[in-house]
């Protein structure tokens, strides 16, 4: 451990994993929080829930194909949505940097109540604070939710029943929304505007669980990207996975400029991008009923579960190497989320 916190805890990466394990889960240690999941599965009564929270800090609040408000609705709908569960209710609560123009404060609640309307989502209780000028970059959100969750789902978050030949299936294009963030943030402008692929993904998993028992595993690929959540994965239930870099799906001028600017599509945020690891028999049924959506347009079948290099992720490059994915180590993009 650093004597000090960085960026780079905040990273979703190795910092990130290292902090929660070492601090977070130490102190405050119990059967559900041990599990780690993006959401925790709760039996309050003779029912299922699902119950997750997050903060959102993106800088800028403000960028192409959304905002913090979008932002922050998406992201805890999708937490739940990953675990199985059906989202109902959304808390909301503000930080508030005194100077924040009403009109850019109106939006982004404005924004909120609509991508929640999308979702089906309720937003039923909040909190507001304000702070003095410089106490706080414009304006912080947190989100809490909460979902129905039917028992024969509960495992997907956990994934204890992934096997070899499962397949690994992402839903779109990745790095979008890094390179989006990346691009506002230090006023690259480049030629080809690119947007952030922030969705409530809900629907489509529910679509998708209508037609297959046989999803094992799903997990939004945020912070840290894709390469962090195969590594963890890979880490915690002792398999290995094969992915074939030539079928991972990447728009071409997002490509190129994390070519031009160093960075591997594989570790880049997203916000509207879901990994599924589906049973082989169904794979092709799920692949099908993403497609048929909006946030599937461009899905795909990037690799298998496979029973060799125990606890590890490889990738086929496009020149036919191989490699280890390896979780990311310190800060790509700070504040994408």
């Amino acid at each position: 451990m650093t004597k000090n916190i960085l960026l780079g805890h905040g990273s979703g990466g190795k910092l990130s994993h290292d902090l929660i394990t070492n601090l977070f889960v130490k102190y405050f240690h119990n059967d559900i929080l041990d599990q780690q999941t993006d959401a925790s599965v709760l039996k309050p009564g003779s029912e299922l829930i699902s119950f997750t929270t997050d903060s959102f800090v993106v800088d800028p609040i403000f960028f192409p194909g959304g905002n913090i408000g979008k932002l922050a609705i998406a992201g805890t709908v999708n937490d739940l949505a990953v675990s199985g569960a059906k989202p109902l209710y959304l808390s909301a609560s503000f930080i508030i940097e005194e100077g924040l123009p009403f009109k850019d404060l109106e939006e982004i609640v404005k924004t909120m109540s609509e991508e929640a309307e999308k979702a089906g989502v309720k937003i039923v209780t909040g909190d507001t604070k304000v702070v003095d000028r410089g106490k706080c970059d414009k304006v912080f959100i947190n989100t809490t939710g909460v979902g129905a969750l039917d028992i024969k789902r509960q495992k997907i978050g956990l994934g204890t029943e992934i096997k070899a030949g499962d397949k690994v299936i992402i839903n779109g294009t990745l790095a979008d929304h890094g390179m989006c963030i990346m691009s506002v943030r230090e006023g690259l402008g480049f030629q080809a505007e690119i947007e952030s692929d922030c969705a409530s993904l809900n629907r489509m998993i529910g679509e998708v669980l209508e037609v297959s028992e046989q999803v094992k595993f799903m997990r939004d690929a945020t912070r840290g990207g894709l390469a962090t959540v195969l590594c963890e994965l890979a880490e915690s239930r002792k398999l290995g996975f094969e992915i074939d870099e030539s079928k991972v799906p990447v728009k071409e001028n997002v490509r190129g400029i994390c070519e031009l600017l160093g960075f591997d599509p594989l570790y880049v945020a997203n916000e509207g991008k879901v990994l599924m690891i589906v049973g082989n028999n169904d794979a092709e049924k799920v692949l099908e009923t993403l497609k048929k959506n909006e946030f599937g347009k461009e899905a795909a079948i990037i690799g298998e579960v496979t029973d060799e290099h125990h606890g590890k992720a490889w990738i086929t490059t496009g020149i036919g190497g191989r490699r280890i994915i390896d979780m990311l180590a310190g800060e790509q993009l700070p504040r994408i989320c």
